[in-house]
């Protein structure tokens, strides 16, 4: 890593953190386009979660959303990994338990249809899950 861009980048983005500032230096490290996520208003956690999917080459504007807490962005991200449809759970109605339980879903090729509702509370839609695979 360049140590002069990492000193530069630090004096134009003063209002980061000691934590948020380690993962402006890994991503540095990593080679990857730090501006993406090297923005006062995501935590450390979340850029960690922004980190970790552009160095596996993943289209993190899917879940680089401020509103996104890091652990719905790390089931966003666990997803991409997986190459299944995000597009059904990376919504913000979803908490992060939730968004778990339809990616399981999902990587085990159920038909998550039955309990893709908000408004199901997570140890349902885990209940639900865990009956259509007993029955697959």
């Amino acid at each position: 890593m360049n140590e002069e861009l990492y000193k530069k980048f630090i004096l134009e983005n003063r209002d980061l953190n000691y934590f948020q500032k380690y993962e402006v230096r890994k991503g540095l490290n990593s080679g990857i386009d730090v501006t993406i996520y090297a923005k006062p208003y995501f935590t450390s956690e979340q850029m960690q979660e922004i980190r970790q999917g552009l160095e596996q080459n993943l289209n993190v504007s899917l879940y680089t959303k401020p509103e996104f807490n890091w652990e719905q962005m790390q089931q966003i991200r666990l997803g991409l990994q997986k190459e299944i449809d995000v597009s059904l759970y990376a919504k913000l109605e979803f908490n992060w338990l939730q968004m778990a339980v339809i990616r399981l879903g999902l990587e085990e090729g159920l038909n998550v249809e039955s309990y893709l509702n908000s408004g199901i509370d997570w140890e349902e839609m885990q209940r639900i899950r865990e009956e259509l695979e007993s029955n697959k």
